[in-house]
């Protein structure tokens, strides 16, 4: 936050800040979070918060929401999907809450540009948000297995991936920082298609990210492949 020019924030309406992060599963803590809504108090800004991943987490760890802090609730507004913590992707189901005059604003603007999501759809929705929180134990303990699985495969081959602490992500710095090049390859020799964090704007370059929506099989298959074709960090 101190990196931003006054001259930039001062002409600035809006500013989005999103963790968990997606695509690196970065993650922040409450000082943080107090830091950007103080931000957005004192240049005028409506925080908005993209908050997908907020139930996707491991460890104990606990997303802290935006909302929940001093004042946020005059500045932000936090937006969530369906798609992560009800495995509703594809859908576009998802909800807003925050301060009253831009979610207003944003019903108005839904409302001019279509009619409205799929009736089935909001009806599923409605049907997920009443089991909550009943499949989230098991979900997150399923990703939590093939994190660890991807991540000690990963080591194991000198590569030096974190381990995150929220989302479906794992970001790892590539061997030599052409993430372009090793993407290539891996496609070419294993078959398996990550993501060049290039993909993502320059900040990305030299990462790629791996997803972990796939089974541990398959994760163990891809660890294997990867073996095989001698890739290593």
């Amino acid at each position: 936050l101190e990196a931003i020019p006054d001259q930039v924030a001062d002409r600035a309406k809006l500013m989005w800040i999103n963790y968990p992060n997606n695509p690196t599963g970065a993650t922040a803590d409450r000082d943080f979070l107090v830091k950007a809504v103080d931000f957005a108090r004192r240049h005028r800004l409506v925080l908005c918060a993209d908050c997908a991943y907020s139930e996707i987490a491991f460890d104990g760890y606990r997303v802290q929401s935006v909302l929940e802090l001093p004042g946020a609730r005059e500045v932000a507004v936090e937006f969530h999907s369906m798609s992560k913590t009800y495995n509703m992707t594809g859908w576009r189901s998802g909800f807003a809450a925050g301060r009253r005059d831009v979610v207003q604003a944003l019903a108005n603007l839904k409302s001019n540009l279509d009619s409205g999501v799929f009736q089935a759809v909001q009806v599923a929705s409605v049907a997920a948000m009443q089991s909550w929180p009943g499949h989230l134990s098991e979900l997150n303990e399923t990703y939590r297995r093939r994190r660890d699985l991807l991540v000690r495969g990963l080591s194991e081959l000198g590569f030096r991936p974190p381990s995150p602490k929220a989302t479906f992500y794992v970001w790892m710095p590539v061997p030599g920082g052409d993430d372009l090049a090793f993407t290539v390859r891996l496609l070419e020799e294993t078959g398996v298609l990550v993501t060049p964090g290039s993909g993502f704007g320059p900040s990305g370059k030299g990462y790629v990210r791996f997803t972990l929506t796939v089974s541990e099989e398959r994760i163990g298959q891809t660890l294997t492949r990867f073996k095989e074709a001698g890739i290593g960090g």
